[in-house]
C-alpha cells in the first residue's frame, strides 16, 4: 500500500493522530506524521512536502482543518483526503472562505507574546463534543499555543487540481460549518459524509483508519 502522511490543524499536534497512525503501521502502511506550528502556511506547507518528497512513491496525503490549506499547497501525493478541511483557491485563504465557526473564535485566548491558545472547556466542547470524555480530555492536553496569522495564508498551488482528491463532511462538526464542508467537497473528486464532529480522528479513529486503507489500496492498485 501507498504510504501515509497526516496533517494536523491548528493548536493540534502530531499527537492527536497517534491512534489512526498507529493501526495503520499495525496494517504494514507506512505512516508519517510531519510537526506544523512553523510560523507560516508557507513554511508549514514546506515541512509536509519535505515529508513527501523522501519517500519512494506518491503517497496518501490527508489534512485536517486548516491541513487542508496545507496539502492544497503539497505537490506530489498520489490521492489527497481534506477531512473537515480547507480546500482554498487561487487567491483564498481558509480564513478568507468562512474560517472558524463563532463557537471556535469564542475560545480563542489572546497569549502575551502574540499568539493565541484555547480555553480547554471551550475547546472540548467545539471539537472533541462526541468524543468518549477521556479521549477528548487527553486531546485538550495535547493543544498548544499558535503563531498567528496562519490562516490567512493564501498556497501558491492548487494540487488539488490535478491530483484525485477526496472529501469527508463532518456532519456534525461545531468548529467548521458543515455546510462550508459541503461547498468546498465540490471541489474534490469525491465526497463522503460522516456522522461525526470536527475530529473524528479522536472520538471514532477507525473511520479514518478504514478510509485510509480503502484509497491506499486503491491508489496502489
Amino acid at each position: 500500500m501507498a504510504a501515509v502522511v497526516l496533517v494536523h490543524g491548528l493548536y493540534h499536534r502530531p499527537e492527536h493522530f497517534a491512534v489512526p497512525a498507529e493501526r495503520l503501521r499495525a496494517m504494514g502502511i507506512e505512516v508519517v506524521v510531519p510537526e506544523l506550528h512553523r510560523g507560516s502556511l508557507s513554511a508549514d506547507t514546506a515541512a509536509v512536502q519535505a515529508a513527501v518528497e523522501v519517500l519512494p512513491e506518491p503517497p496518501l496525503v490527508l489534512g485536517h482543518s486548516y491541513g487542508g490549506s496545507v496539502i492544497t499547497g503539497v505537490r506530489g501525493a498520489g490521492h489527497l483526503v481534506h477531512l473537515a478541511a480547507f480546500v482554498p483557491d487561487a487567491g483564498e485563504s481558509a480564513a478568507g472562505l468562512g474560517g472558524a465557526s463563532r463557537q471556535l473564535r469564542d475560545a480563542v485566548v489572546p497569549e502575551p507574546d502574540g499568539s493565541t491558545s484555547l480555553h480547554p472547556d471551550r475547546a472540548m466542547a467545539t471539537l472533541y463534543g462526541d468524543c468518549p470524555e477521556p479521549l477528548a480530555a487527553r486531546a485538550v492536553g495535547l493543544l498548544r499555543a499558535q503563531a498567528p496569522g496562519c490562516g490567512r495564508g493564501v498556497p501558491e498551488h492548487h494540487s488539488w487540481k490535478h491530483t484525485p482528491s477526496t472529501y469527508v463532511v463532518c456532519a456534525r462538526d461545531r468548529a467548521i460549518d458543515p455546510g462550508l464542508q459541503r461547498r468546498m467537497a465540490s471541489r474534490c473528486t469525491d465526497a463522503r459524509e460522516w456522522q461525526t464532529g470536527h475530529s473524528p480522528f479522536v472520538g471514532q479513529p477507525d473511520l479514518v483508519v478504514e478510509l485510509v486503507r480503502e484509497l491506499s489500496s486503491r491508489s496502489s492498485c
